[in-house]
C-alpha cells in the first residue's frame, strides 16, 4: 500500500494535474488549428496554384528508371505550412495570456514616503542653517 500511496501523492501534486490538463488541451486545440489549416486556408492556395492539393505535388527524381522514385515535395510544404500556423497561433494565444496576466496585476504601490523628520532634527538643521549664514 505504501507504493500506492506514494503514485498518489505524486498524481495529485499540482503540477502534475496542470500538465495534464495542458496536454489536453493543447491536443484539442492542435486538431483545431490543423482543421483551420486543412479546411480553410489552403484550399484557396490549392486554388491559386491551380487546384492542386499540396500533397499531391511530387517530383519524378528518376524518370527513366522502370520503377519510378517520387520526391513528395508537397507533404513537406503542407507539413511545414501546418507548423507555421500553429506556431504562430501558440504564439499569439501566449501573447493574449500574458497581455490578461498584466491587466491583472496590482500595479505595483508607491514606495513610502520617508518619515517627517523629528523636532530634534528639525531643530538641528535650523541650527546648521544658521551657522552657515
Amino acid at each position: 500500500m505504501k507504493i500506492l500511496d506514494e503514485f498518489k501523492a505524486f498524481a495529485m501534486k499540482g503540477n502534475v494535474v496542470d500538465m495534464a490538463v495542458g496536454i489536453i488541451i493543447g491536443a484539442a486545440f492542435g486538431k483545431i488549428v490543423s482543421s483551420l489549416v486543412s479546411d480553410i486556408i489552403m484550399p484557396p492556395l490549392g486554388m491559386l496554384i491551380g487546384g492542386v492539393s499540396f500533397t499531391e505535388l511530387k517530383l519524378d527524381i528518376n524518370p527513366n528508371a522502370a520503377k519510378e522514385v517520387w520526391w513528395n515535395y508537397g507533404n513537406f510544404l503542407q507539413v511545414t505550412f501546418d507548423f507555421i500556423i500553429v506556431a504562430l497561433a501558440v504564439f499569439l494565444l501566449i501573447k493574449a495570456i500574458n497581455a490578461a496576466k498584466k491587466k491583472d496585476e496590482v500595479a505595483p504601490a508607491a514606495p513610502p514616503a520617508p518619515p517627517a523628520p523629528t523636532k530634534e532634527q528639525t531643530l538641528l538643521t535650523e541650527i546648521r542653517d544658521l551657522l552657515r549664514k
